[in-house]
């Protein structure tokens, strides 16, 4: 029988989701990559063990998560039944829908038909009666978005899920409109999650104000970029590693010179402050107020460890932060 540690709430500091009541741990574990056929299931027990006796609040998963679609999922259920169940108020849970699940034309991208039924489908296979966060996962130009969001408060007022967001909305007029929609029905946008970090700083092209002025909270997903942001690619890419087995999310090829010359130079900055380029990448993430939480992923409990180091680090400074920008503009 599963005892979380006593300490857990002492490890973690919890942030403010936009302008809602709820907090959200700094780091929080995605579900992505690690929780489908491939990986042990004691593996799985163990990262999300000590995700929770660190402090970590929040498991984040999507119906096509696996592989194969909907293994993470079901999977997770598993672990409620033999883990979580007891701690259901302790926990926050999304899902998210919005790339292709099942055949035909109903599984797929944003209708009312395709959010609700695969939302009832994700409830199924993790053995919940609601979510605490339901996500359209990416923009749908086909359907108009009064019905997409018009199906996300009809989940809210369901109680199938708590709250709502979406992610992978990168254009700031895209996501305004959609958070304006939204509210306009009486639901609020809880929060955005988007793809964000040093090498991928999506969200300065104008969206960290819409949500900042719009009240809505920010979840970064691959804050380390998938996996580039630590030290495992410096001297190659190792056998064990996600570019090596699992080349659709890191390919090889994208492993450049170039960008190892500047993962280099930001580990020696790390390696300078006393902590790990892991630690160093999550600081960057999470220095604007905007970023409710890093979402990271893991395949071994060390990391999950390592990371959570992270928010009780000292800030970066503003020099600190200027000598990162020109590494990554090649000035320095």
């Amino acid at each position: 029988m599963y005892i979380p540690s006593e300490s857990r709430y002492e490890r973690m500091s919890y942030r403010r989701c936009g302008k809602s009541g709820l907090m959200l741990p700094a780091i929080s574990l995605g579900l992505w990559h690690n929780f489908g056929n491939i990986t042990p299931f004691g593996v799985q027990q163990s990262l999300l063990r000590t995700a929770f006796d660190s402090g970590i609040t929040h498991f984040d998963l999507a119906n096509n998560y696996g592989p194969p679609y909907g293994e993470a999922e079901r999977n997770f259920g598993i672990h409620m039944d033999r883990d979580w169940h007891t701690h259901r108020d302790e926990l926050i849970i999304s899902t998210k829908a919005g790339y292709d699940m099942w055949p035909g034309p109903y599984g797929d991208h944003g209708s009312r038909k395709y959010l609700i039924a695969s939302l009832d489908q994700s409830l199924k296979r993790m053995h919940l009666d609601y979510v605490d966060i339901f996500y359209h996962h990416r923009p749908d130009p086909d359907t108009p978005i009064e019905e997409t969001m018009g199906a996300l408060d009809q989940i809210v007022r369901s109680g199938k899920a708590l709250y709502v967001g979406i992610s992978n909305y990168y254009e700031p007029q895209q996501a305004e409109t959609a958070i304006r929609t939204l509210k306009a029905l009486g639901t609020p946008m809880l929060i955005h999650q988007p793809n964000y970090s040093i090498f991928n700083p999506s969200i300065e092209n104008g969206l960290d104000r819409v949500l900042e002025e719009e009240g809505v909270g920010c979840i970064a997903f691959a804050p380390l970029a998938n996996g580039l942001l630590t030290n495992k690619y410096l001297k190659g890419i190792p056998a064990d590693s996600r570019a090596a087995h699992d080349p659709r999310y890191l390919k090889p090829d994208a492993i450049t010179p170039e960008k190892v010359a500047k993962i280099a130079k930001l580990n020696a900055l790390a390696t300078e402050r006393g902590e790990s380029l892991a630690q160093l990448a999550l600081q960057w993430v999470l220095r604007r107020p905007v970023v409710t939480s890093a979402l990271i992923g893991a395949s071994k409990p060390e990391q999950i460890l390592e990371n959570i180091g992270a928010p009780s680090l000292s800030p970066l400074t503003d020099g600190e932060i200027a000598r990162i920008d020109a590494i990554m503009s090649g000035k320095a």
